[in-house]
């Protein structure tokens, strides 16, 4: 009997929104868009799976094991499934919650505590980013990375191992063509947390191609993270802190759309709504929030940035190929504007790369948690992308940026990995007229 039409018992535990489990009718239509399920083929590692088991520990039919959390804490949160289900079940909200549930009532092992603890105490801010980058960005410097390497401790290598060289050539940040269509409205950059200490370029050259297309670029008055890596954690009572704070932010900004240049942060902000659905005070305001989310690539083209009057660069001819980003082509839908938007530059050849959506496993901090799978989709997604012989690897998130880069850096290949955004300024600074 299908499970929507099976007699409903009540829960005896609050592991996950219970309603949202009867989406599902178990037709097995996700597990071939499951990265997990795709690397080993167990049901257990495909979203029906877990499904199963969150159903299963919500109505206290099993106990919360070590090997019940393993297949949960595998699942990647990459919504691919979501994508590939006919009956719109809410994947991601389903394994938000059951994770914040282990996280208040499984006790990890040591090891996995304190690697867990420390991407929690210093992603998502900022400030401890850059003090953690400060030494290795002096042994960049005086070109010790190599020589420090097999001192270090196995986990910081795989962590080091994801970040370039310092003394690579930065992304460009150039002034872009201005278009001379007038203000077409008020938009925020969210900065993030990650993003702003290890991709500056990107929210910068997203802001400089937005008001080239005649947008007007507001700065929010604090910039937080915005929760994604809470929420694939299973830490939502943090993640909602730094939700009110952001609603409040942008909703004082004035801002009529929000854009990130990772679209991670995008997806997350996307569902304020949900995540404050409870709150008395900003419900409303987060609803609001989260309908102003809006990807460049459409806005950009929406307001006909790109053409060949604002790239004139015949010399700039290269091969590109396109990553999907999970929380682009699976939580915000989008395809093909960045495709579009590639297309119509001067000397761009796109080529699709095989498996464009498939995780790269990135996947907010997987990789730092789960190195072990995280390489083997990077190994995947490797193979795939030199497979179409592209100079060029575009993409929508940083984290996917760093992932790929680094397994790139691994087979000795001189592809480039570049978000949108530095590449429409590299496509831009190319084509700009000498002085």
């Amino acid at each position: 009997m299908a499970e929507s039409t099976a007699i409903r018992v009540s829960p005896v535990r609050d592991v996950v929104d219970y309603e949202l489990l009867f989406d599902c009718v178990h037709c097995g239509l996700c597990l071939e868009a499951c990265p997990t399920y795709a690397l080993t083929r167990a049901e257990m590692d495909s979203p029906r799976g877990r499904i199963y088991l969150m159903k299963s520990l919500a109505e206290g039919r099993l106990e919360l094991d070590s090997d019940a959390v393993r297949h949960l804490d595998l699942c990647l949160g990459c919504r691919a499934c979501e994508t590939a289900c006919p009956s719109g079940v809410h994947y991601g909200k389903l394994i938000e919650g059951a994770r914040d549930w282990i996280e208040r009532n499984h006790r990890r092992p040591l090891a996995d505590r304190v690697r867990r603890a420390a991407v929690s105490a210093i992603f998502p801010f900022p400030s401890r980013i850059r003090l953690l980058l400060a030494p290795i960005r002096l042994a960049d410097r005086a070109g010790l990375r190599r020589a420090i390497y097999p001192m270090l401790p196995r986990a910081m290598r795989e962590w080091l191992d994801l970040l370039p060289p310092v003394a690579e050539e930065p992304n460009p940040l150039t002034p872009f063509p201005k278009n001379g269509k007038g203000e077409r409205g008020t938009v925020v950059v969210h900065h993030g947390c990650v993003a702003q200490v290890l991709a500056p370029s990107a929210n910068l050259n997203s802001e400089r191609a937005l008001q080239a297309a005649g947008f007007r670029v507001q700065r929010l008055a604090e910039t937080v993270c915005c929760g994604a890596l809470d929420l694939h954690s299973g830490n939502l009572e943090r993640a909602r802190r730094f939700a009110r704070a952001n609603v409040r932010a942008i909703k004082q900004s004035g801002a009529e759309a929000i854009v990130s240049a990772a679209s991670g942060c995008s997806a997350a902000i996307a569902e304020y709504g949900y995540l404050l659905r409870s709150d008395p005070e900003l419900a409303a305001d987060a609803r609001d929030v989260a309908a102003k989310v809006r990807d460049l690539s459409a806005m950009l083209l929406e307001a006909g940035f790109a053409s060949a009057r604002e790239f004139r660069c015949p010399e700039f001819q290269c091969r590109v190929t396109f990553h999907d980003a999970c929380h682009l082509a699976h939580g915000l839908g989008v395809r093909e504007s960045p495709r579009k938007l590639l297309r119509s530059i001067p000397g761009v050849t796109l080529i699709e790369m095989a498996e464009s959506d498939l995780c790269c496993g990135s996947a907010g901090s997987y990789n730092l948690t789960e190195p072990a799978t995280a390489r083997e989709l990077a190994r995947r997604k490797a193979g795939n992308v030199l497979a179409t012989r592209a100079d060029f690897v575009v993409l929508s998130n940083p984290g996917c940026e760093f992932q790929i880069a680094a397994e790139l850096r691994r087979r000795g290949s001189k592809t480039r990995v570049i978000g949108l955004a530095d590449f429409l300024a590299l496509a831009a600074q190319s084509g700009a007229p000498a002085p």
